[in-house]
């Protein structure tokens, strides 16, 4: 199976523009906002849980040449002392920062002072796709790339594999080349065979 098996697990480029916006328009436009030049906002947070998509936009706002703090609650005493001397200086400087975390500022059991800095700036929940979310997601993708699936084949992969869109996305990718590289049309059989041999 080739290079493609390894090709499953290599998720795509993250940009602003592949985020799947779900219930998060608010955010995005916001975030849009903060990373254009001219604007003021110097400072957002963006929580959620895992998968909601906080590192998917954190990738994307790094490539514009900004700073980004992703996963914060995994930051020790000194790295929260360094962060909140980071926040004062772009702050001074008029540089940007984005930083992001699995819980509001306020519940991360943070510095007092690291805690209350992140709390002044844009703060947002990034909610989780939903699973008919995802499903619609998965199916526009495969419109896009001119790939005829059955809605079943989505299902298995909603139902069987990691629920993170990228991986699911990265996974129709590697199904649509195998099955042009074998001639064989997209079947469930296939893509279980491309799982159990990945």
């Amino acid at each position: 199976m080739d290079q493609l098996l390894l090709d499953i697990h290599k998720p795509a480029k993250k940009t602003i523009d592949n985020f799947v916006v779900g219930n998060n328009a608010e955010c995005l436009n916001s975030l849009i906002n903060f990373i254009e030049p001219s604007s003021p906002i110097f400072f957002i947070y963006l929580w959620g849980e895992n998968g909601c998509g906080k590192s998917h936009l954190a990738e994307a706002v790094k490539r514009q040449n900004i700073t980004v703090i992703d996963n914060i609650q995994n930051a020790d005493k000194k790295e929260q002392i360094q962060i909140f001397n980071l926040y004062n200086k772009c702050k001074e400087e008029d540089k940007k920062l984005m930083v992001t975390g699995i819980n509001s500022p306020k519940n991360m059991k943070l510095r007092d002072d690291l805690s209350s800095r992140l709390g002044w700036g844009l703060v947002y929940q990034l909610k989780g796709l939903t699973d008919i979310e995802k499903m619609l997601a998965l199916e526009h993708h495969a419109k896009e790339k001119g790939m005829s699936l059955d809605s079943k084949i989505i299902s298995y992969c909603i139902n069987n594999l990691q629920r993170d869109l990228h991986t699911l996305i990265a996974t129709l990718d590697a199904l649509d080349e195998w099955s042009l590289k074998t001639k064989k049309s997209i079947t469930i059989p296939l893509l279980k065979n491309l799982i159990s041999n990945s």
